[in-house]
């Protein structure tokens, strides 16, 4: 099945060049030089803009290239592949930029989509030094000037692209009381502001992602005028938590990169590592390893494309996919580095010895990604405030079970973006988890025809009653606000596993007609993906007996033949070899249009 966000990327891949050639611009050896150095990637990210990729972080409708969030993911993630700190410096302009799609004026989004073309930064400043995440504790201010505009004064730190961008996208404390009412988000002009109203703090130096631009700003009654008020007077915190079910589920490029990279430097290294004389990959304790990341990694490829298609399906319900995606992605390819560590043994943290040390670079930069835009305790904070409406939706059968299936069946055309339709709860339930029931008849009408889906089966419905106990559980917690039980994190995690399981059935379930007659045909027949990543899934669910280990070894049987073709190890066909007759200075500008 060839997909368009996918035929985006590859087509990306090779405008890129090839990253093991040293005349490529944004190869292997550049990154990990200029990580060494703690130097911004300047050039590789002018590349990026030579070849139009910001204009992926402007919607359409305000003159930019975003329609679908699915290109915007296969896109961020193809350069998070390479480097997490190129997709982190450059991308940070779309997290900059977002307040201003879900909540702005159509003249403030186009003036901003005009200057994100141009190629200008923009940054995105929430956090503050004394109060990390805890937003309402804010006391950046901006106290009125008597036009309609404000001054602002405080420190924001922390912030990524602080001191490179031109414009920030500021939370600030618009009365003196505080409160949920209290802020506003003000986009700021450095270039319009007196020199002397604000100063940038130093970079800060960082374990990982040491050539990004971490720093922040320090404003001292700097004169911001009223036209870059984004929203209404107070909104601030709203638009903040509205943006960020975005900026969350974008994020899932992140982990899915980097688990692209450490998974094919594991692949790679098991083929070639000789041990008792056979290779690595001929062990069975490294294959169950590699095994386990290959489903891993599809299972959150599986959750992240439901998820980012999901923002145009069933915007209402992000609240909760949202917070699910940023929790599982992030930890799951956590667990898959730390494994693949295992592997790797003292390779793994080596420079200069395998692939001239590439594994510990994204072992490091991507322990960042796990605290952007709310940190795990945060997005499952975010599930248990609502374990009241989604025990009622479950009881009641409620979640908007058409716009799920819309985004489970990849054939199906998006429906344009609605950031006005984003809730801060999902008030009528989810769709996804609704959905569950017809996922499996589905799958038991499958394996009634062809034997082949029984043990697939099997797996999906030990899922039914999981999902009615997990309710359960969230039913004792549904008034846990002020001090939340420790118990009732389990439960929002086991319930984002649910949920991810409830995914990856409907997303098989909708799509497995035409993804059985691609280059990836083998992984969808059978259920075969799907079989080894819900045995994943249940695993971690408390069932250590779902384990299957059959469908893991022609699971990565599978994955060694898509790596060794020069294809990525995916649920969809994207090749990855470049074409080596393009030069590395190749400039594309209507790459879109020939990938589209």
């Amino acid at each position: 099945m060839e997909h368009a966000p996918y035929l985006l990327a590859e087509h990306l891949e090779r405008q890129l060049g090839d990253p093991e050639l040293p005349g490529t611009v944004f190869n292997h050896v550049n990154c990990l030089s200029l990580d060494e150095r703690e130097e911004f990637p300047t050039a590789i990210c002018a590349r990026l803009e030579e070849l139009g990729l910001q204009d992926y972080y402007v919607p359409a409708e305000h003159g930019g290239r975003l329609e679908s969030y699915e290109h915007l993911l296969q896109v961020m993630r193809t350069v998070a592949r390479r480097d997490l700190t190129v997709a982190i410096g450059h991308g940070k302009t779309y997290l900059g930029g977002v307040c201003v799609w879900v909540a702005g004026t159509a003249e403030q989004a186009e003036r901003l989509g005009r200057a994100i073309h141009e190629g200008l930064p923009v940054s995105l400043g929430l956090t503050e030094r004394a109060h990390g995440s805890d937003l309402l504790a804010g006391e950046v201010q901006g106290v009125p000037d008597g036009s309609g505009g404000y001054l602002v004064s405080g420190e924001k730190w922390l912030i990524n692209n602080a001191t490179r961008s031109s414009l920030l996208s500021v939370l600030t404390r618009t009365d003196p009381a505080g409160g949920p009412r209290g802020y506003s988000v003000l986009l700021v002009d450095k270039r319009r502001l007196p020199r002397e109203s604000y100063r940038h703090l130093d970079k800060v130096p960082t374990h990982g992602i040491r050539g990004a631009d971490i720093s922040g700003i320090a404003f001292d009654n700097a004169p911001v005028s009223a036209d870059a008020l984004v929203g209404a007077v107070g909104t601030g915190l709203e638009t903040v938590l509205k943006a960020l079910q975005l900026t969350r589920t974008m994020c899932a490029a992140l982990s899915l990169g980097a688990a692209d990279h450490a998974l094919a430097l594991g692949l790679d290294f098991a083929r070639e590592r000789e041990l008792y004389g056979r290779t690595l990959v001929q062990l069975p304790q490294a294959r169950q390893a590699l095994a386990e990341s290959v489903a891993d990694v599809l299972g959150d490829e599986a959750l992240a494309t439901v998820a980012a298609r999901m923002v145009h399906t069933a915007p209402g319900e992000l609240s909760v996919s949202a917070a699910v995606t940023k929790y599982l992605l992030p930890t799951t390819t956590e667990e898959v580095i730390a494994r693949l560590t295992r592997l790797l043994g003292a390779r793994a943290f080596l420079k200069g010895v395998y692939a001239d040390g590439q594994f510990q670079k994204v072992d490091r930069d991507h322990r960042i990604v796990g605290l952007f835009d709310g940190n795990t305790l945060v997005n499952l904070t975010s599930l248990i405030s609502q374990f009241r409406s989604l025990v009622r939706a479950h009881r009641r059968g409620g979640g908007d079970r058409e716009a799920a299936v819309a985004a489970f069946r990849l054939s199906l055309p998006l429906p344009p973006s609605a950031p006005e339709r984003l809730s801060l709860v999902a008030r009528h339930g989810s769709g996804v988890l609704a959905s569950l029931s017809d996922s499996v008849a589905s799958l038991r009408l499958a394996a009634a025809e062809d034997p082949s889906f029984k043990q697939a089966l099997a797996a999906a419905e030990r899922l039914l009653p999981l999902v009615d106990e997990v309710h359960a559980e969230m039913a004792e917690y549904q008034d846990a606000l002020a001090e939340v039980p420790v118990a009732a994190f389990d439960t929002a995690r086991r319930l984002s596993l649910c949920f991810a399981a409830a995914a990856c059935l409907g997303l098989w379930a909708h799509t497995r007609a035409e993804a059985e007659q691609g280059a990836t045909a083998g992984l969808w027949e059978g259920g075969l993906w799907l079989r080894a990543v819900l045995a994943r899934l249940l695993e971690r669910l408390g069932l250590p007996e779902a384990k299957d280990p059959e469908a893991g070894e022609q699971l990565l049987e599978l994955a060694l033949e898509q790596r060794s073709s020069g294809r990525l190890v995916s649920l969809l066909p994207l090749v990855l070899t470049p074409d080596r007759t393009a030069t590395a200075v190749e400039t594309d500008h209507a790459y879109v249009e020939e990938a589209s």
